[in-house]
C-alpha cells in the first residue's frame, strides 16, 4: 500500500517568537535582535553644561534622576529584560509600560500617566546591503528626562547628538519635551529617505516593464515591495494618530512653545502617509502592468503565427487541389503547368504580404 504524502502546513515555516499565557505586566522580549549586553548612552545637559557617558551598567544612569539637568538615556538591546526592569523600576515606570518596551509587536501608540508620557513608534531604514530594517523603539518623557529603548545599535539620532553638543542650539535651551520632539522629528524625516529609496526601486521595476526587459524573478521583486510597503504603512499610519493626539494633549510635561513644533511634525507625517498610499497604489499596479506586458508579448506571438497561417492557407489550398490524383485534370498536361502554379503561389504570397502591410498588421 502506497504511503500518503505528508500534507504541507499552511502556517509559515519561520514563525515569529511569541509569548503565550503570561499575565499582564510580565516583561518578556518578543523580538529577534538579541544583544550580548545592554548598552546605555547617557547625555546629561543644561544651557551651560554637557556630559556624555557610555556604559553597560544601567545603574550608572540612576544618579542622573533629579539632577536638575535634562538627561537623555538611550538603551540599546531589549533582550536583557532584567536590566530593563531595573531601569524601569528606578524611574517608577508601570509594569505594563515595561512590558510594552520589550514587546516588539506593539503598534505605535501613546499613553499618558501623571508623571510621564509613554510613546511607541517604529524606526525604519534601509541597511548597507539594501535590506529593510524595522526597529521597535519606545520613548518615555518625564519632568527632566527622556528615556529611549531600541532593539539594537544603530539609529537615526546622530544629528540630535551633534545638536545637543552646541551650547547655542535650541535643544540646550528648551526642555525635555523639545528633545522628545527632536527624536520623533528625526524618525519622521528618515521616513522620507525610506520612501525615496522605495520610489527608486519602483521606478526601476517600471522601466523594466515598459522596456519589456522582464526577468523571471520580477514577480518576486514586486511581492517583496508589497511586503515592504505594508510594513511601512503599519508603522506610519498609527504614528500619525499618535502625533495627532500628542498635538492636542494637555500635559504639564509639554510646553506651549513645543506644541508649535509638534503641529509642524504632524504636517510632515501627513505628507509621509499620503506618499505611502500613493506608492502602495503604484506597487499594486506593477503586477497588473506585468501581466499586461506578458499578455502583449503573447499577443505578438499569436499575431505572427496567425499571419503565417493566413499566408499558407491559400497556398495549401492550391497545392491540395493539384495534388489530387484524378486522371482527367486539364492543367496537368500543360507543358509549363508546374511553373505556372509556382508563379501563382508566389503572387498570392506577395499579395497577402502587401495587404497585411497596408493594414499595418506587419
Amino acid at each position: 500500500m502506497a504511503r500518503r504524502k505528508k500534507r504541507k502546513s499552511w502556517l509559515p515555516q519561520n514563525k515569529p517568537k511569541t509569548i503565550k499565557n503570561l499575565s499582564p505586566g510580565t516583561v518578556a522580549y518578543t523580538g529577534k535582535k538579541e544583544a550580548t549586553v545592554t548598552e546605555l548612552e547617557i547625555i546629561d545637559y543644561s544651557k551651560e553644561e554637557f556630559h556624555k557617558i557610555e556604559t553597560n551598567n544601567v545603574e550608572d544612569g540612576f544618579k542622573f534622576k533629579g539632577s536638575g539637568h535634562i538627561t537623555w538615556i538611550n538603551v540599546n538591546g531589549l533582550n536583557n529584560v532584567g536590566e530593563i526592569i531595573k531601569l524601569g523600576n528606578h524611574f517608577e515606570l508601570h509594569p505594563l509600560i515595561q512590558e510594552d518596551i520589550v514587546s516588539t509587536y506593539q503598534r505605535p501608540k501613546i499613553d499618558e500617566y501623571n508623571e510621564y508620557l509613554f510613546i511607541v513608534f517604529k524606526m525604519l531604514r534601509y541597511g548597507e546591503n539594501g535590506e529593510f530594517i524595522n526597529e521597535h523603539v519606545s520613548l518615555v518623557l518625564g519632568k527632566d528626562y527622556v528615556l529611549t529603548f531600541q532593539e539594537a545599535d544603530g539609529d537615526v539620532f546622530n544629528e540630535i547628538r551633534e545638536r545637543i553638543e552646541l551650547p547655542a542650539g535650541r535643544i540646550r535651551n528648551f526642555g525635555p519635551d523639545y528633545l522628545m520632539f527632536a527624536i520623533l522629528d528625526a524618525v519622521v524625516d528618515n521616513y522620507f529617505s525610506v520612501l525615496e529609496f522605495l520610489s527608486v526601486k519602483i521606478e526601476e521595476l517600471e522601466d523594466q516593464l515598459f522596456e519589456a526587459r522582464v526577468e523571471n524573478d520580477i514577480t518576486q521583486d514586486i511581492q517583496d515591495l508589497k511586503k515592504e510597503i505594508l510594513r511601512i504603512r503599519r508603522a506610519i499610519i498609527p504614528l500619525r494618530e499618535v502625533i495627532n493626539r500628542l498635538e492636542k494633549i494637555e500635559s504639564p510635561l509639554i510646553e506651549e512653545r513645543t506644541q508649535t513644533y509638534i503641529r509642524d511634525l504632524y504636517d510632515h507625517i501627513i505628507q509621509v502617509s499620503e506618499s505611502v498610499d500613493l506608492y502602495r497604489e503604484m506597487i499594486w499596479g506593477l503586477m497588473d502592468m506585468y501581466m499586461t506586458t506578458i499578455s502583449n508579448k503573447m499577443n505578438e506571438v499569436m499575431k505572427v503565427l496567425t499571419i503565417m497561417a493566413s499566408i499558407f492557407i491559400p497556398l495549401t489550398f492550391m497545392a491540395g487541389i493539384y495534388g489530387m490524383n484524378f486522371e482527367h485534370m486539364p492543367e496537368l498536361h500543360f507543358r509549363y503547368g508546374y511553373y505556372y502554379l509556382w508563379g501563382a503561389m508566389i503572387l498570392v504570397f506577395i499579395g497577402m504580404l502587401y495587404y497585411f502591410k497596408r493594414k499595418k498588421w506587419l
